[in-house]
């Protein structure tokens, strides 16, 4: 289904966008320039895109339990591995940008909402290996599928955890002192997602980032995207349009990027 709002976004995104050149601050310049656009190839992208390759052809059927908006693709409740693969999965573009963010920051500890079938998952724990990685899967089968992937790529430190988000998310946060890295890439709806960020703000500290994904799937997800970088906690954002990072850097002026990616 031609999803209108996204096309629309992406036009207007790109119109306004920046690149490093046209960007004034040191902090996000940097960033730009060491992290998001470099793109050498690193030695942990192989394995990982190799067993995406395979997942695209697997043929297995499993039962999908949908708890957020659900797809635009395809909402049968049974779906092929490949096809999961194929419209849920993250492009190894943002999956990798995503290994370059964390392999920059190094965190202690990262929080993934939304596992699928681990893929990016597994680039979140390869980026940084002494992190802890807990990652939330709503459908009990596709958390087994990650689980599996996650063995084959030999990761060690990933925790799966099954269940609703809006259970097992304060959960976990209740676990931690601080938060260093979240990826929220579940449950697209607008209260949810504000929610998940309302969460994060009694754990976040001047050093944690919050990453966003799918910023313009809907309407009301880019609405929770304004209202987030409104909020007087946040001090910078940077939109890359498939993703929105936040940051809480203390005594920075509130500032907000949108950089072509």
């Amino acid at each position: 289904m031609f999803n209108f709002h996204l096309a629309m976004s992406w036009l207007r995104h790109r119109f306004k966008a920046k690149t490093r050149h046209g960007v004034h601050s040191p902090f996000v310049y940097r960033l730009i320039d060491e992290v998001l656009y470099n793109f050498t190839p690193m030695s942990d992208f192989s394995p990982i895109e190799n067993l995406r390759k395979k997942l695209l052809t697997d043929k297995r059927i499993i039962t999908i339990t949908d708890l957020g908006a659900g797809s635009h693709v395809n909402n049968n409740k049974q779906k092929q591995v490949k096809q999961l693969a194929r419209h849920a999965l993250k492009p190894a573009r943002i999956s990798q940008l995503l290994y370059r963010i964390v392999n920059e920051r190094q965190p202690q500890n990262s929080i993934e909402l939304g596992t699928c079938l681990g893929i990016t998952t597994a680039y979140l724990a390869k980026a940084a290996p002494a992190s802890r990685v807990i990652t939330i899967e709503g459908c009990p089968q596709t958390a087994a599928a990650a689980q599996e992937n996650l063995e084959l790529l030999e990761v060690k430190n990933v925790e799966v955890k099954t269940g609703n988000f809006d259970t097992v998310f304060p959960e976990i946060l209740g676990g931690l002192d601080k938060i260093d890295f979240v990826f929220i890439d579940g449950n697209h709806r607008k209260e949810a997602t504000l929610n998940y960020f309302q969460q994060c703000l009694s754990k976040v500290t001047s050093s944690s980032l919050l990453v966003f994904d799918d910023i313009y799937w809907s309407r009301e997800m880019t609405e929770a995207w304004e209202e987030i970088k409104n909020h007087p906690d946040v001090s910078l954002t940077v939109d890359l349009f498939w993703i929105g990072l936040v940051y809480f850097r203390k005594g920075q002026a509130k500032e907000h990027f949108k950089v072509k990616f």
